[in-house]
């Protein structure tokens, strides 16, 4: 471990002073000698551009790329949870099979513990900024993620036989604990990584598409894994009964919940070597006879000072900080609340071809295909946004396209809606709809959160970054409540 660490911290140290831009926009000596800089824009901070201005500037200079790859391995720890729960529903279906009342309500169970403790888990750590360790929030955030999923592969294959409720409570205890740890993951990282700078914030929001569209992908494999049926099956339970609900295999949600925990791990060891980086250069740098003063932000190694020694930073308050970013804010909140209506409408819309025309207007691969579509169109969104020129910087602009989203609602409703038929009859207009809806939900979600640190004063950053997490969250939780009112 000791020789992996020497490695990429000397390996990085020649590049660092190139591809970090600190967010004051002022060079330390060694930076502006390799930087290059003009002297009009590093002698006098009243020659600088916007603050903002100066931070988009720094999508297009070098990124440091293992930086970059660790907040993508970190957005996708942070959503990896929950969409874990997402995959395992047939296998939780069959665990409740005997219990119908738990059967018909787990998910939404589910949903709602974990999007309120989230929400709540979320505001309550945007009220301990002075002292707040955003590092070990990450960190204690995986190891929860972790210690969760370990006893979910393993309940897979031990107490198999406890009863319905039992095991409710059990899956409804280990999702409050995910709950919380992505309260915390939210708060810490977003205000760790903002910083670093805004593309690396578009690094946590793409790694968040990737969580969406790769349980999608293995969800459909599985389906096409079991051949459906023979015809003569289905009249036969059809006659006897209702159709039990479609279980998934113990092996199965092993795999799935040990798979959460490989990704935990891998993610928290990336983020110690990404800290060790860090920590090490600038200690470097203070050892130096002209190293510049320290470190390039105080929350980027915080880790490297000791708890005695650390003091504690400004606090801003959410009110504050409201009144500073509404619009970010507004956009933010909306996006995504109005986001959640789309599992609502995915779930109901069936393929306006008969079943037996082809294997994807099955029912059991059209579902599952459709949420790919639109996490497809969610990660292109996010994705592109990395790109120089195309991410969008006016907040206004942003808002107006949050609140246009909303004309996605009917288009959904000219769809196959539970198969009572479509105004449009095409399956092509369908995936259009979804693709179009994922696009600016990952576009618009992903250049309000890179913009919204930007503007406020440097010391500000990490709460703002921490405070666009809460609006992202609430959002989240008030769209899950609004989307039970939503009768299809």
């Amino acid at each position: 471990m000791d020789g992996i660490l020497s490695f990429l911290r000397n390996g990085s140290r020649s590049k660092r002073s190139v591809n970090y831009t600190p967010l004051g926009g002022e060079h330390d000596g060694a930076d502006a000698e390799l930087d290059q800089d003009p002297p009009s824009m590093t002698s006098s901070t009243e020659l600088l551009p916007p603050r903002e201005d100066r931070d988009f500037d720094s999508v297009r200079r070098p990124i440091m790329w293992f930086d970059y790859t660790v907040f993508l391995v970190l957005g996708v720890a942070m959503l990896w949870a929950w969409n874990c729960f997402l995959a395992a529903a047939a296998y939780f279906q069959g665990r409740f099979r005997d219990n119908k009342t738990i059967l018909d309500t787990f998910q939404s169970s589910i949903m709602t513990v974990s999007t309120v403790t989230t929400l709540l888990t979320t505001l309550a750590l945007s009220h301990l900024q002075r002292t707040a360790h955003y590092p070990r929030r990450i960190t204690c955030a995986l190891i929860i993620n972790i210690v969760v999923f370990i006893l979910l592969a393993l309940s897979t294959i031990l107490f198999t036989g406890i009863s319905a409720g039992a095991y409710l409570a059990f899956t409804l205890v280990m999702v409050l604990s995910t709950a919380m740890a992505a309260g915390f993951f939210q708060n810490g990282l977003f205000a760790y990584v903002g910083p670093f700078g805004p593309i690396y914030a578009q690094a946590v929001m793409a790694g968040q598409g990737v969580a969406g569209v790769l349980p999608a992908i293995a969800q459909m494999i599985s389906v096409l894994a079991i051949p459906p049926r023979a015809p003569e099956e289905e009249r036969s339970e059809s006659q006897q009964g209702p159709t039990k609900p479609p279980e998934a295999s113990p092996k199965s949600a092993f795999a799935y919940f040990l798979t959460a925990t490989a990704v935990s791990g891998a993610a928290l060891f990336l983020f110690f070597i990404l800290m060790s980086r860090h920590n090490a250069t600038d200690k470097e740098a203070r050892d130096q006879p002209n190293g510049g003063g320290g470190s390039s932000h105080p929350i980027v190694d915080e880790l490297a000072e000791p708890d005695a020694i650390r003091e504690p930073r400004k606090h801003t308050s959410l009110l504050t900080l409201l009144r500073k970013l509404p619009l970010p804010a507004f956009t933010i909140f909306f996006t995504f609340a109005l986001t959640m209506v789309f599992p609502v409408f995915t779930q109901a819309i069936l393929s306006v071809n008969p079943p037996s025309t082809s294997v994807v207007t099955r029912p059991e691969v059209f579902i599952p295909f459709a949420f790919l579509v639109w996490n497809l169109g969610d990660l292109l969104g996010r994705v592109v946004c990395g790109v120089p020129g195309v991410v969008c910087r006016n907040p206004q602009l942003l808002a107006a396209g949050a609140a246009a989203r909303v004309l996605w609602i009917p288009l959904y409703l000219l769809c196959n809606v539970k198969g009572r038929g479509a105004r449009v009859d095409s399956d092509w207009f369908y995936w259009v709809v979804q693709v179009t809806f994922g696009v600016t939900n990952g576009y618009i979600g992903s250049s309000t959160m890179m913009l919204g640190p930007t503007l406020v004063e440097e010391e500000e950053v990490a709460a703002a970054g921490g405070f666009m997490g809460l609006c992202l969250v609430a959002g989240l939780a008030a769209g899950s409540a609004a989307s039970f009112l939503l009768s299809l």
